[in-house]
């Protein structure tokens, strides 16, 4: 059975997703709706489907079965619940959207449309990340102790600069934390469990922008563990983002999104099968060139659909790192700890 599939955006990230769909077998574009009608038309001519300009004609587009959103974050909302009203199933760029009452908001609308939501956190579906995953649901780490989380990346002016929504508050909701960052607070939430406790400060130290573009945080998790995060987007030229959790019975060092040092008490053969690091893979870019996490994450939504089954990360998954980014832009402003993430 075909799934026709329509497209919200038209920037890049749009160009991601439609790369990956296509990858997919059974999938067709049947339509992209974006403001800018040339970017939008040409994306149209390389990989098929309708282009739209106006919002309205878009979502009357037949046949439709579901969108995919990658405008800007303080939109999701508003789009999706539109979308879900229509009958279609929503599938969100990161993050769901820029604040936990708008998240309500779209995914009670989706229940009460019937339909299926699911936001984009692709670094579920790598490899490498599933395998830390297995490890410490197993208790091959033992008991969490500390994780130190970070995410130095850099973005020259014209990324911001030349976007309408980039750094905004209203539209992006914030800075460095919500937009680049909150892939690795999905990620620290679906590996070591929820957040209770936040101490955050956060400064505008070298862009022209309204929101933050450099963060450092400390959490106490629900089972103990400590952390500390940091993201920015000032720290030139850019580096890998790394995540190092300790436990009582070792140490994993991940690297962008590959195990680059998986150190072990015991069960030494878990780490057979580990390879190096892609070296071709840039991991500050603002534009994702390996579309292969996206593909797997349309996947994992389309056979939810079809089975009636619930997505890798439903709506209720992905409020679960906006609320944690509140929390933390919330104890930055107030200096003081912020329980029960």
């Amino acid at each position: 059975m075909t799934m026709h599939i329509g497209l919200i955006g038209g920037g890049n990230i749009t160009e991601t997703h439609i790369r990956a769909a296509r990858m997919i077998p059974g999938v067709e574009i049947a339509a992209v709706y974006g403001s800018n009608l040339e970017k939008v038309k040409r994306l149209c001519r390389e990989h098929g489907g309708t282009p739209y300009a106006d919002f309205s004609a878009f979502l009357a587009h037949r046949p439709m079965d579901l969108v995919i959103l990658g405008s800007p974050s303080g939109l999701h909302a508003t789009q999706g619940i539109a979308a879900a009203k229509q009958g279609m199933h929503v599938l969100t760029e990161k993050p769901i959207d820029i604040s936990t009452s708008r998240a309500d908001e779209l995914i009670e609308a989706a229940e009460r449309a019937g339909v299926k939501l699911g936001v984009i956190f692709q670094d579920r579906m790598k490899p490498h990340i599933r395998k830390l995953k297995d490890w410490i649901d197993r208790g091959v780490l033992g008991k969490p102790l500390l994780v130190d989380a970070r995410v130095k990346w850099y973005r020259p002016p014209e990324y911001y600069a030349n976007s309408r929504w980039r750094g905004t508050l209203a539209l992006d909701g914030g800075g460095a934390v919500v937009n680049q960052g909150v892939h690795t607070l999905d990620l620290l939430l679906w590996l070591l469990g929820d957040v209770s406790r936040v101490q955050a400060q956060t400064a505008t130290q070298l862009h022209k922008i309204e929101a933050e573009d450099t963060a450092t945080a400390i959490l106490e998790f629900a089972n103990g563990a400590l952390g500390l995060f940091h993201a920015t987007t000032a720290a030139y030229p850019g580096y890998p983002r790394r995540v190092e959790i300790t436990g009582t019975q070792g140490t994993v060092i991940l690297e962008h999104d590959q195990i680059v040092a998986a150190d072990l008490r015991e069960r030494a053969g878990e780490t057979a099968g580990i390879a190096p690091r892609d070296e071709n893979q840039s991991a500050s870019s603002a534009v994702v060139n390996d579309f292969r996490g996206h593909q797997a994450v349309i996947e994992d939504f389309l056979s939810a659909m079809q089975k009636n089954s619930r997505p890798a990360c439903d709506g209720r998954e992905g409020r679960r790192s906006i609320a944690l980014v509140e929390a933390i832009y919330c104890a930055a402003r107030g200096g003081q700890k912020s329980a029960n993430v």
